[in-house]
């Protein structure tokens, strides 16, 4: 009953505002919120990574993550704005144990640092959340060279990934989420020009690359680690609104702004409900030995046939290795 109350109160005064356009938005922004993890866990005692932990998808997975109990650290790129969000979550949850710590993923040397600092801090590690991401971001480069998308969404999680294991082992039954997309079903690995350096660049086709590449590396990585009790898994957590559109300059736009957003706003997820098939993947007690596969909507789901190409995911594997300077 008490939901039923909540639900008029929201739409009594924006039918009487705005009118019936307004009241079928806030009717169809509801029904997209997807689902919830409703499970309560307690993380007290577990240590965790989050990239991309001050804003958006992460801000919200490392809000819930410190209101269960665990020691979190946020990895971000900038160090102002990760500590205004850990005040926050802080002052929020009242758990002490939120790091602000300076991971920026479009340089292999700032993660190399930010390992060998966590290293000294900690010596188990219980779950690690690859979360940061670049969404349609005009031609950039990293500071290796890497196509930005490639370099950011792929590159920089292998190789934290990489320079994590031996924690992660160390600390099982331990766990990695990589948030992936549904567009890696549009994606394609580029095989002859991985890095997009010959080609009439796209955005979107970077994007998308990009996503399926997280899914082929959940794949592989999971069969490397069978046995190890360090499970990896992704997931898909819907459009949600965030501020990772922020690179597109169509929707810096006058109409965009004033015609388009409000109608975008009405099929998007708020940040705390786009978190919630990463906490799902993060913490349900069901999946302690579930490993390799993709969730939405906090339940399992089959990827595109292109990210089941075993003999690509192994192409990818080495290609990475190469271009990281690492091997496992």
């Amino acid at each position: 009953m008490g939901v039923i109350t909540n639900i008029l109160h929201g739409l009594v005064p924006i039918l009487l505002t705005h009118g019936l356009v307004a009241l079928i938005a806030y009717c169809l922004r509801l029904y997209m919120q997807g689902q919830k993890f409703k499970k309560q866990t307690d993380e007290t005692g577990k240590v965790v990574i989050v990239t991309g932990a001050n804003t958006g998808l992460g801000k919200e997975t490392v809000r819930e993550l410190a209101r269960r109990g665990a020691t979190v650290y946020m990895a971000c790129r900038d160090k102002r704005r990760g500590e205004r969000s850990r005040n926050e979550i802080v002052e929020e949850t009242n758990n002490q144990n939120i790091y602000v710590r300076v991971c920026d993923l479009a340089s292999l040397d700032s993660i190399r640092k930010f390992v060998d600092g966590f290293k000294r801090e900690q010596s188990q590690l219980h779950l690690l959340i690859n979360n940061a991401g670049v969404f349609w971001a005009p031609r950039q480069l990293t500071k290796d060279g890497f196509e930005m998308h490639l370099g950011v969404n792929h590159l920089g999680h292998f190789f934290l990934t990489h320079l994590l294991l031996d924690v992660l082992r160390k600390s099982a039954p331990s766990r990695i989420v990589v948030v992936a997309s549904r567009a890696h079903e549009r994606g394609l690995i580029q095989v002859e020009d991985l890095n997009s350096d010959h080609c009439v660049y796209d955005e979107g086709v970077a994007y998308c690359q990009s996503k399926l590449a997280n899914i082929l590396f959940t794949r592989e990585l999971a069969k490397r680690l069978k046995g190890t009790g360090v499970t990896v898994n992704a997931v898909n957590p819907g459009i949600a609104d965030t501020e990772i559109a922020r690179n597109m300059m169509f929707f810096q736009t006058p109409i965009a702004q004033t015609t388009l957003k409000p109608l975008f706003w009405s099929v998007m997820k708020t940040p705390k409900n786009g978190a919630q098939t990463t906490l799902f993947a993060a913490l349900d007690p069901d999946l302690n030995q579930v490993s390799g596969v993709y969730f939405s909507e906090c339940s399992l789901k089959q990827v595109a046939p292109v990210g089941c190409d075993d003999k690509m995911a192994k192409w990818l594997w080495a290609k990475s290795e190469k271009w990281t300077g690492i091997s496992y």
